[in-house]
């Protein structure tokens, strides 16, 4: 994402300041649809000084949550809009956000409006949030925005965290079964070999592999140590392009049984954001736009992208879902049924509502599968390099007894 400095006017007052974006033109785009006539844009130049430096998310999802249900009943309870930032400022956890809601006081404080604040923090404020925002201060009912948006974000992030939650176990488990036979056939293995060799005959296949791989492990321990650099380091260069998200998106839908609970859960962030968006008054291009970036998929963002080219076209939105692989029937169905009757929004809320039961569902029975498969492998594994030590011992005491 690159940083663009801009300077115009809307319809009350000039503006100016900074806007986050892929590239200069969809900045100008963002900037159109706030309202902005713009008379100067460029990109702003930054140095290790003036940078913000943050390593992963600067405000936590459930504080954020927190926030807008807090903003939400202070609002309703009469509160006006600076007297609930100074008071929100002072209580919330997060020191980032403490520190964009003094900066969001300030700006109220001059004129501008809660939305144009808040577009000021986009490392804090989403798009998203943004033009809910925006949609509240034109009907009158930011207190109504502030609740959409709060259980718009709960129930992404209870989904999310269901899908963490399923992938962990399985990661976990799988990195301790590595540990172990990285273990024994590095230090328990090789007291067995000098043992074995003085013994003579034949051993058993088993054996033979497992002092092999036992061999190989430890003369080549540096390789494995390097694939385990290389492979996360090639995976996020991969990421930074679009051909390479679209094929690990790709690959990661089509996974069996992950692939199922990852496209379900970006079907419902998808379908969720526009039911938000959509029962909030955003037009639908715009709505389309926001959907398309924080869908979290590649795949699922080019659909959405050609749904709105289509739309801009005259055309229907659901053409291009039809069509593709990674939606179901159900979410054109749907859409088209919500277009006739004029309840889009509270379709979509339908839809989202279903995917977010389904992933709970399918991350459960994923739960109940993985764990003993996982416990299988992993004394299949140590089982195997046991019995390849115990094989020739067994042999080696039934000679000595002959004798």
């Amino acid at each position: 994402m690159a940083r663009f400095q801009y300077e115009g006017r809307d319809h009350k007052r000039v503006r100016g300041g900074v806007v986050t974006a892929q590239s200069r033109r969809e900045a100008v785009e963002m900037l159109r649809d706030q309202g902005v006539r713009i008379t100067d844009i460029r990109e702003a130049k930054e140095t290790t000084l003036t940078k913000d430096i943050s390593i992963g998310a600067p405000v936590k999802r459930e504080q954020f949550i927190m926030f807008l249900r807090q903003f939400a009943t202070l609002m309703r309870a009469g509160v006006t809009i600076v007297a609930a930032i100074e008071i929100l400022a002072q209580q919330v956890e997060s020191k980032a956000l403490a520190k964009a809601l003094d900066k969001v006081g300030d700006e109220l404080r001059t004129g501008n409006s809660l939305s144009d604040a808040f577009a000021k923090h986009p490392k804090i404020f989403e798009p998203l949030t943004i033009n809910l925002i925006r949609a509240g201060e034109m009907t009158g009912n930011i207190d109504e925005s502030l609740d959409r948006l709060a259980v718009h974000y709960e129930k992404a992030y209870q989904t999310r965290q269901k899908v963490i939650s399923a992938l962990t176990y399985p990661v976990v488990v799988a990195f301790l079964a590595i540990g172990v036979v990285i273990y024994l056939l590095t230090s328990i293995v090789p007291m067995f070999v000098d043992m074995f060799n003085d013994f003579g005959g034949e051993l058993p296949l088993v054996t033979q592999f497992v002092m092999g791989a036992s061999e190989v492990v430890q003369q080549y321990w540096y390789l494995l140590v390097l694939v385990a650099l290389i492979i996360p380091i090639v995976l996020t260069l991969t990421r930074r392009s679009p051909q390479g998200r679209m094929a690990l998106d790709t690959i990661l839908l089509k996974l069996p049984i992950f692939g199922k609970i990852l496209k379900k859960s970006a079907l419902a962030r998808m379908t969720r954001s526009l039911s938000s968006l959509f029962s909030s008054s955003v037009p639908i291009l715009q709505a389309m736009t926001m959907v398309e970036k924080v869908v979290g998929n590649e795949v699922m963002a080019k659909v959405v992208r050609e749904s709105r080219e289509a739309l801009h076209k005259g055309g229907s939105m659901t053409e291009p879902m039809k069509n593709h692989w990674a939606f179901p029937p159900l979410i054109p169905h749907m859409i088209a049924i919500g277009e006739s009757t004029g309840a889009l929004d509270h379709m979509l809320s339908k839809v989202a509502d279903f995917y977010e039961k389904e992933v709970e569902a399918e991350t459960d029975r994923l739960k109940a599968l993985i764990e003993p498969l996982m416990i299988v492998i992993l004394a299949a594994l140590v089982g195997t390099i046991v019995l390849a030590i115990m094989m020739p011992m067994f042999e080696m005491f039934e000679n000595v007894d002959k004798l």
